[in-house]
């Protein structure tokens, strides 16, 4: 019996099939054509631009939890308004879950432990973008939401990355 497959990736022609055991006898399966070396390159450079979204993430969300969990309210106030509708502790907790966030989003990758904690890290903090900008969109103030919205989509990109194909 003749077995003829074709693949989009692959061309297997002119193979036996084994009744009794259901194997290839034959030809070995032989590409039409090796991949081009940039299609070689890219998950690596797909892996380098994971890794930037991650240090931009890491850099903005550590100012802004070091800001909110150091400084005293009243200070905290003159920055950011929105401080003024919670009480100190919330803006602290704040603070110190976009922080630990961020030692999320790089150590376990850095590292090579837990990676798995990278992208929940990358979802925590997309999660609390997404609480900001519903808060914002509740007080109508339309320009935060609009930076809550860039750093959502860059930690969802991580998120995806690090859980799907690019995953340490």
């Amino acid at each position: 019996m003749v077995f003829l497959a074709t693949d989009r990736s692959r061309w297997i022609t002119g193979a036996s099939l084994d009744v009794t055991g259901g194997s290839l006898l034959g030809k070995q399966p032989t590409l039409p054509h090796s991949p081009s070396p940039s299609f070689r390159r890219t998950p690596r450079l797909l892996n380098i631009l994971l890794w930037i979204v991650q240090a931009v993430l890491a850099v903005l969300f550590a100012m802004a939890g070091v800001m909110k969990s150091a400084q005293p309210k009243d200070r905290l106030v003159e920055k950011p308004p929105w401080v003024a509708d919670f009480s100190p502790g919330t803006a602290r907790f704040i603070g110190i879950v976009e922080f630990v966030g961020v030692l999320g989003l790089i150590l376990p990758a850095a590292t090579g432990i837990a990676t798995v904690l990278s992208p929940l890290a990358a979802v925590g903090l997309g999660t609390t973008m997404l609480l900001a900008a519903a808060y914002h969109a509740r007080k109508k103030e339309f320009p935060a939401i609009g930076l809550n919205a860039v750093l959502l989509i860059l930690a969802a990109l991580v998120a995806w990355g690090r859980f799907g194909p690019y995953s340490f």
